[in-house]
């Protein structure tokens, strides 16, 4: 067998190989005709040729070319149909429905975010009995700042969302924060020496304007709440008054004094409010500073806030009666009636049906700070 028979026999055998199948191993290779070979694109030589010219001019196989899978465009630039294309292998577009209103689950809570920032203010610097560590909290005024300034850009359409005993809590907390602000402003405390003489050195009285008492003691300092300006009267009129008209609240409102309801060390939840002014109230009337009763003498002593044309009138939409305390003017029967709700039952028997006069208690305008 000549080298280029051999050449030959390992050529058709690759093709083959190539092409699936397997060669006839009982027919002899020599044996094979030029004429088989022919449309295969292998290049015949006569073996009378050189063997040196074998050698050096292979067979040459043309390769096979693929169908293209992508479809060419026709005349009109459009892609023609190929009918050899899997149906399988089509895209098929598929629609998400994304509901565009629904809110960032990932973004946190505006208000929860608020109420940290007003649990660790008064956490920090508030005791159990409601004092406060003025002077601490002076020093470290930038822990309250980043919290004024998130009162100021909360969203307005987030607050409208809220539940009212959401708002009602976050007016109260509001309130007490801005509260402190307007003391930390002041704080060291200063007096002249016959103002002193009067009032003692750590009276808020000495905050100026020195010739106004009450809330309306604090209008010339302003605030920013949902980019709208406030004062501490506005909160009370507009929203403890108008909108909510829940006198309960006379017993978190922190007034910085001694003499006032004892400021919460935590905030004011919607979720827990009732269960928390509840708590307040009770608190505050066992301190002896919203009532006191001397049944020997006959005298009913209240919260000096409580009189008829203070926030006494408050009460009157919610707990007004003619049934009972009908020797009391209208707005105190009011109060006296709310109060029933949260006293001993020897008390209630006794306000109810005991024959006294109601006095009030003198105010303590001693400021309530840890440091006195």
């Amino acid at each position: 067998m000549t080298k280029f028979t051999v050449f030959l026999t390992i050529t058709l055998t690759v093709l083959v190989l190539a092409a699936g199948c397997e060669p006839d191993k009982s027919a002899p290779v020599d044996t094979i005709e030029n004429e088989s070979l022919k449309g295969i694109g292998t290049a015949v030589v006569d073996d009378s040729n050189d063997a040196a010219a074998a050698e050096t001019e292979p067979a040459i196989i043309e390769p096979v070319q693929a169908e293209p899978l992508v479809n060419e465009p026709n005349e009109t630039g459009e892609a023609k149909a190929d009918p050899n294309v899997a149906e399988s292998v089509k895209t098929v577009p598929v629609e998400i429905d994304i509901d565009k209103d629904a809110p960032d689950k990932t973004s946190p809570d505006a208000k929860a975010v608020l109420y940290d920032k007003i649990s660790g203010i008064l956490t920090d610097f508030v005791d159990e009995n409601g004092m406060v560590d003025y002077a601490r909290l002076r020093r470290q005024r930038l822990k309250l700042d980043p919290l004024l300034d998130d009162l100021k850009k909360l969203d307005a359409k987030e607050y409208k969302k809220w539940s009212k005993e959401d708002k009602i809590a976050f007016w109260l907390n509001t309130y007490n924060i801005q509260m402190l602000d307007i003391i930390v402003q002041n704080y060291p405390i200063e007096s002249k020496i016959w103002h002193r003489a009067v009032w003692g050195s750590q009276s808020i009285r000495h905050i100026p304007p020195v010739n106004r008492i009450g809330v309306s003691k604090w209008n010339e300092y302003k605030f920013m709440v949902m980019q709208e300006e406030f004062n501490l009267a506005t909160i009370e009129q507009r929203f403890f008054r108008e909108e909510f008209g829940d006198p309960r609240v006379w017993f978190a409102a922190c007034l910085a004094s001694v003499g006032g309801p004892p400021l919460l060390n935590e905030p004011y939840y919607g979720d827990r409010l009732d269960r928390q002014l509840d708590r307040q109230i009770r608190r505050f009337l066992d301190s002896g500073r919203a009532l006191k009763i001397d049944r020997q003498k006959g005298d009913v002593f209240l919260y000096s806030f409580f009189q008829p044309n203070d926030y006494g009138k408050d009460f009157i939409p919610k707990y007004k009666t003619d049934k009972k305390f009908k020797d009391h003017p209208e707005a105190t029967r009011a109060v006296l009636n709310f109060i029933t709700n949260y006293t001993s039952k020897q008390d209630v028997k006794y306000l109810e049906t005991g024959t006294y006069k109601v006095r009030y208690i003198n105010y303590n305008w001693k400021l309530n700070d840890q440091n006195n």
